[in-house]
């Protein structure tokens, strides 16, 4: 098989043609750092190292794109790299990204676990399976939660505040007060006594 031509196309891909016939898209830098040149011969095996490598890079873009906007789990960041890459090029890439400190799932973890109970007020029961969701271990997501050891009571009451202060007392609102704290991984028995104050304290 001979290269025939490489044609540059847009978000840095190329066509690349293969005994005058188009053969498949590629990633320009990938090409053009391979000893490769138009009108050379490639062999299958070769073109699979190229396309390999292609796909590699193109992840590993795609890798630096994501986190450059937030911070990313492992896990999470490889979910979403194998949406457009196959499962070889998104662990690579994500083994990359680890390599170069731009992730880290000990410092991902306490960072959205005191975002989680601090700022959005998740149980703790809630705040792991967010976090165990995220791939992140479960005996590091205990140790991290653990330390933080927040008073249920005391959040249920801030959403409350935040939220239903000046309706509580309806029942309508009072069931959907009831529904979001549960959701939140809140139990009946904290919900109920926190609740319990509020109306006493608004027929006082």
């Amino acid at each position: 098989m001979i290269i025939t031509d490489v044609v540059p196309k847009r978000r840095k891909l190329s066509a690349l043609y293969i005994d005058g016939e188009f053969a498949l898209k590629i990633d320009t830098e990938a090409f053009l750092s391979s000893r490769f040149k138009i009108g050379e011969e490639i062999t299958d095996e070769e073109l699979k190292e190229l396309i390999e490598a292609s796909n590699e890079k193109r992840a590993k873009e795609k890798a630096l794109w994501l986190i450059s906007y937030r911070d990313h789990s492992k896990k999470e960041l490889e979910d979403k790299l194998r949406r457009d890459s196959d499962e070889e090029s998104a662990h690579k890439a994500v083994e990359r990204m680890e390599e170069l400190g731009l992730i880290d799932d000990e410092k991902y973890a306490r960072r959205y676990a005191e975002e989680l109970i601090n700022v959005k007020h998740f149980s703790v029961r809630a705040a792991r399976y967010k976090l165990t969701e995220k791939g992140i271990d479960r005996e590091l997501a205990d140790e991290i939660l653990g330390k933080l050891d927040p008073d249920p009571r005391e959040h249920i009451a801030i959403i409350l505040e935040r939220k239903y202060r000046n309706s509580i007392t309806d029942e309508k609102v009072r069931r959907r007060a009831v529904a979001a704290l549960q959701r939140m991984g809140y139990g009946w028995s904290d919900i109920n006594a926190v609740i319990g104050e509020y109306i006493e304290d608004d027929t006082l």
